[in-house]
């Protein structure tokens, strides 16, 4: 759902948002209304005993009066108590104040007509000489009061005094207290469901409206779509910690186990990966090396520094395909040598004969034939494996079109069927075939300081149970301190940076060279990553000029994860 899409009305309640914002103002209202009743029971609770206090004492400073005292022996005690009680009554705010003998009947009472009849309630605790207090439903309704003894100078019972406010008058007293806890109630609710509206407001403007149900669909259907997609996707927080890593990220960047949470620095990703990955730069469609693949990378912050994308792509098929176009590239256009050699060499042999020199002419084209055979004959020879053989044939063309001499050593020697399946025929091009390609541009940079003309010496054999390649050239070799930095990704010491970053260390990258189209510093690099998924090793020495030599085990399993020690050494 689009964030400026409207809300339906009908779908408020459904809503993530509607339902908390129910479930809220039920709390609110739940807490408040029993805020309320706690608050009602405990005023309630103070006030009958305020009621029960204040009764006990007009009883007990009525029963304690002298004038009650005598009036009890009197012919007529309701002549002179009646005023007495009223006034009581009205100066104290009880609701009546009842006099009476020690049979229950009254004196006194707020109500003429009741003097003279029998009071109503428990007089039997008073008779024995003690005050208690009861709620009790007399001629006024239910009240509050308490019975309490008169006694004479001999501690004798002679009357009675009762002093009571009904429950309908401690309700009056609790009716202003009630009203204001109702108002600050109501304005509690109030407060709590406005600001639990504008809260919902908010989530629901951030969840589009939508319900559990959605949420949780959506959740599914976003970690479906991410682990699906076949591009590496990584999110990470401010702090470069991973918080999300799809299928694709995790098998282009060769990464196990659970990795959420954990710092990039951690994950073991090559150096200049590592790098673009951790820098504050945006990265746009580069091409980095990882132990087994070529990968694509885009960055992109998050926001306001909350954290980075980073999108992989995986070219290591594309980058193959690339290489062996450009090897067949190369073919077609030694092949166009070839031809364009062979019609020069025609036409001197057909103006030698047209010119009568017919001895000449069979010299001249015998001579040729048998340069040209002698190379392929001793390729073919030494070298049974057809994808090796043909590469090789091709190379030698190529570089002798450069002013390149390229030479099979002679004891190279592989049968062909003795390369195991897994050494695949596109790992092969992508080894010897950069190797031979930097190798021609060492020679023909460094020719000018070797004397001689410039050469490349290849050599192809089984080495114990290890397919060995070894290329040798003519330049200026490779210096030590720069062996390890030949082998990443972009390093290179030609100015226009064309190259993979070699020319085996002196004027050029390790790359390819012309013909080979792996630039951008891929060549050596490309090496170094097909000998470490076969499980090989490249080793970096030094004869007339660099010698590079892959070793490829033929019958061990591929060693995962090789370490920078274990794919490059440095021949003395």
């Amino acid at each position: 759902m689009s964030a400026r899409t409207p809300l339906p009305p009908r779908r408020l309640v459904r809503s993530l948002a509607g339902q908390l914002f129910l479930v809220q103002v039920v709390i609110v209202a739940a807490v408040v209304a029993g805020g309320a009743v706690l608050a009602y029971l405990s005023t309630a609770g103070r006030a009958d005993d305020a009621a029960r206090r204040q009764v006990t004492a007009v009883a007990r400073a009525v029963a304690d009066s002298p004038t009650v005292r005598d009036a009890a022996g009197a012919p007529d005690p309701t002549a002179v108590l009646q005023p007495y009680a009223e006034r009581v009554r009205v100066d104290t705010g009880v609701s009546f104040v009842t006099v009476m003998d020690t049979a229950g009947v009254r004196w006194t009472h707020p109500l003429p007509e009741q003097i003279g009849r029998p009071f109503l309630g428990h007089i039997d605790w008073a008779l024995a000489g003690e005050t208690r207090s009861e709620t009790y439903t007399g001629t006024l309704g239910p009240s509050v009061r308490v019975v309490t003894p008169v006694l004479d100078e001999r501690h004798r019972v002679v009357a009675l005094v009762s002093a009571g406010i009904t429950v309908q008058s401690i309700s009056a007293r609790l009716r202003g207290p009630l009203l204001a806890l109702m108002g600050v109630a109501g304005a509690a609710l109030a407060v709590g469901g406005i600001g639990t509206y504008l809260a919902n407001s908010r989530l629901r403007r951030h969840t589009h409206g939508m319900g559990p149900a959605e949420l949780s669909h959506l959740y599914e259907y976003h970690q479906a779509t991410l682990h699906a997609v076949r591009e590496g996707l990584v999110l990470l927080d401010r702090e470069h910690r991973v918080v999300l890593c799809n299928d694709a990220a995790r098998e282009l960047l060769g990464l196990e186990g659970p990795v959420e949470g954990r710092p990039v620095d951690g994950l073991g990703l090559p150096d200049a990966l590592l790098a673009a990955v951790s820098g504050d730069a945006q990265v746009r469609d580069e091409v980095h090396l990882t132990a087994e693949r070529v990968v694509v990378l885009n960055t992109s912050t998050i926001g306001t520094g909350l954290g980075r994308v980073l999108t992989l792509r995986d070219h290591t098929e594309l980058q193959a395909l690339s290489g062996e176009l450009d090897s067949v590239r190369g073919f077609t256009e030694a092949l166009g040598a070839q031809a364009h050699e062979a019609a020069n060499r025609l036409h001197a042999v057909v103006s030698l004969i047209e010119l009568g020199r017919h001895r000449e002419a069979v010299e001249f084209a015998t001579a040729e034939l048998a340069l040209a055979q002698r190379l392929t004959d001793r390729v073919v020879a030494a070298v049974g494996e057809p994808v090796l053989a043909a590469l090789l044939l091709g190379k030698a063309a190529q570089a002798a079109e450069r002013g390149v001499e390229l030479t099979l050593t002679p004891d190279s020697s592989i049968d062909d069927g003795v390369l195991p399946r897994r050494l695949t025929a596109r790992d092969l091009i992508t080894v010897l075939g950069n190797l031979i390609d930097n190798a021609v541009d060492a020679a023909i940079t460094g020719a000018a300081a070797n004397p001689g003309p410039p050469e490349v010496t290849v050599t192809a054999r089984i080495d114990g149970d290890h397919l060995l390649l070894r290329v040798a050239d003519t330049g200026a070799g490779i210096d030590p301190g720069a062996v390890d930095d030949v082998f990443r990704r972009g390093w290179s010491t030609k100015r226009d940076g064309r190259a993979d970053g070699s020319g085996h260390g002196s004027t050029t990258g390790p790359g390819p060279g012309p013909g080979s189209g792996h630039g951008r510093g891929l060549g050596l690099a490309l090496v170094a990553q097909a000998a470490r998924r076969n499980g090989g090793t490249v080793e970096v020495g030094r004869e007339r000029g660099a010698v590079l030599t892959v070793r490829l085990p033929l019958d061990r399993p591929v060693r995962e994860g090789a370490g920078e020690h274990e794919r490059v050494a440095v021949a003395p």
